[in-house]
């Protein structure tokens, strides 16, 4: 199990040893330029696994990317838009499925970070394209204030 990784900053498995201590890891952005969605990320040879954070009132904007993705919602709670589905709100233990290609957003909603375990098969690495086209940045809640976020 030889090879580079898709995605810059993440820990090849096999080359890097079979058991990893997510929370002690190194994080990297994983949605640079649309996202403030950041973690340690694992790839294999088929799958890549990443241990999220969105600070509170933060998220992704519209984007989409050639893999199709699974979200685990470990803690606090997501708006969470999927093209042609209605809008919702969805909190711990709530298993998101997002096809390949299919536009969709995340965004924590202002009162607590959100954690969840992001899946994506090797098709692409971690980070997709904003559906705009630009890489203009992250996306805030409408009721997010961010002077008043702690640090």
């Amino acid at each position: 199990m030889t090879g580079k990784t898709k995605t810059a900053g993440a820990v090849r498995a096999g080359d890097d040893g079979y058991l990893f201590a997510l929370s002690d890891m190194t994080k990297i952005d994983a949605g640079t330029g649309y996202s403030t969605a950041h973690g340690p990320v694992i790839e294999g040879d088929r799958i890549q696994v990443g241990l999220m954070l969105k600070p509170r009132g933060t998220g992704a904007r519209p984007h989409k990317h050639p893999n199709e993705q699974w979200n685990y919602v470990l803690q606090g709670r997501l708006r969470v838009h999927i093209e042609g589905e209605e809008e919702r709100i969805v909190g711990p233990g709530t298993l998101i499925y997002f096809p390949a290609e299919k536009v969709h957003a995340t965004v924590a909603l202002p009162d607590e970070d959100v954690m969840f375990l992001a899946i994506k098969d090797m098709s692409h690495g971690i980070v997709g394209m904003a559906a705009d086209g630009t890489m203009a940045g992250p996306h805030y809640d409408p009721g997010f204030e961010p002077e008043k976020q702690e640090a």
